[in-house]
């Protein structure tokens, strides 16, 4: 394979990982956090004191995948695993940013959104976090959220 080839195919394996990592984290979301995994997320579902969760015990899993195809796809001379870590960790750091920062001010940054996009997504993880509970809930998505949600202000 020719390198432009290479770099075509590496360019759309990691932004259909991280594509993919939408319908990942919503099916992990709804059916193990709001399921048997609830005694790692239900405290991520309250307030709590510390700067940690025990449901960051998602992110961490994650972290580590994303480490170990990246590194073993380096290592394997760079091949498919390497851009595929690569999705999985731009979501992580997404999810991130948008999740734990900006609504749960994990890390305390001013921030006010401005497009309906970004109003809606949250607006949608408020509306989650209302209405939801060990074995029901909704709105599981990180980066999708149905325009019923949308904020109109």
């Amino acid at each position: 394979m020719i390198l432009v080839q290479k770099i075509i195919l590496y360019i759309l394996a990691t932004v259909i990982t991280f594509l993919f990592m939408e319908f990942v984290a919503w099916f992990l979301h709804k059916y193990v956090m709001h399921g048997f995994g609830w005694f790692l997320h239900e405290d991520h579902h309250r307030y709590t004191k510390g700067r940690f969760e025990k449901n960051d015990v998602f992110g961490l899993f994650f972290a580590i995948l994303s480490f170990l195809l990246i590194l073993s796809g380096f290592l394997g001379g760079f091949d498919i695993r390497f851009p595929i870590g690569i999705g999985v960790m731009l979501y992580g750091v997404g999810y991130f940013l948008v999740h734990d920062t900006f609504f749960h001010k994990r890390i305390k940054i001013k921030y006010r959104p401005k497009s309906k996009y970004m109003k809606r997504v949250l607006h949608a993880h408020s509306i989650h976090h209302q209405k939801s509970t060990a074995h029901t809930g909704i709105c599981f998505g990180f980066l999708y959220a149905s325009r019923k949600y949308n904020v109109t202000n």
